[in-house]
């Protein structure tokens, strides 16, 4: 049985119904010019939308804010517990920041949820939520007029979110931590795979390999 939102009917006990904003607040990337970007080893990490993949911020290169920008941009730093999102373009795509990435910038392109009340379990299952299939139709259907798919602050934070209690939190958040994982592990077993599969073929087909070998 659904509601009229699309999502569930009435609720187990002890679980709640909120918009979004009621739980964190909002702020997009800042703005950084290609002249103030250098490599992560010589600045501050910038965090790009592609980065974020099942859940995971995972750097696919070493991209970095000059020091004396990021200097300025200090209420755009990452903290342990905050949520990335993709605003722009393969909307809705979502990770949760971890300790590794605290004090990292953030894509223009990226949205940062915080929490108002600071919960590392609260913050893995907002995770979750936003990955869910209600959420993600919910999010598409907002963002689908536009020829780039986009989703500002103020659309985000009217997306209804059904918070379990706590032990419930913690428990759904890590089951699909523990399940991002190993689509993460095997995503990356499948495209190790496939370079090993490219280069075999070369040597096979021109001879520097023999089949029997």
């Amino acid at each position: 049985m659904t509601d009229a939102t699309g999502g569930p009917g009435p609720l187990p006990t002890g679980w709640h119904r909120l918009a979004l904003k009621e739980l964190c607040s909002f702020q997009a990337g800042p703005s950084v010019k290609g002249e103030q970007r250098t490599d992560a080893h010589t600045g501050v990490r910038l965090v790009l939308p592609r980065d974020v993949v099942h859940q995971r911020i995972t750097p696919a290169e070493s991209v970095g804010v000059v020091p004396e920008k990021a200097r300025t941009l200090h209420r755009y730093r990452l903290v342990q517990g905050d949520v990335l999102v993709i605003r722009t373009g393969t909307v809705g795509r979502c990770a949760m920041v971890t300790g590794e990435q605290e004090g990292w910038l953030y894509h223009a392109n990226l949205l940062r949820l915080r929490l108002h009340d600071p919960d590392l379990s609260l913050a893995a299952y907002l995770t979750g939520y936003l990955s869910a299939g209600f959420a993600q139709s919910w999010i598409h259907k907002r963002s689908a007029s536009a020829v780039i798919p986009s989703v500002n602050a103020r659309e985000l934070g009217e997306l209804p979110v059904f918070v379990p209690p706590p032990k419930e939190q913690e428990s759904i958040g890590a089951t699909l931590a523990a399940l991002d994982e190993k689509v993460r592990v095997h995503t990356e077993i499948a495209r190790a795979t496939g370079e090993y599969r490219a280069v075999l073929a070369d040597l096979l087909m021109t001879g520097g390999l023999s089949p029997g070998a």
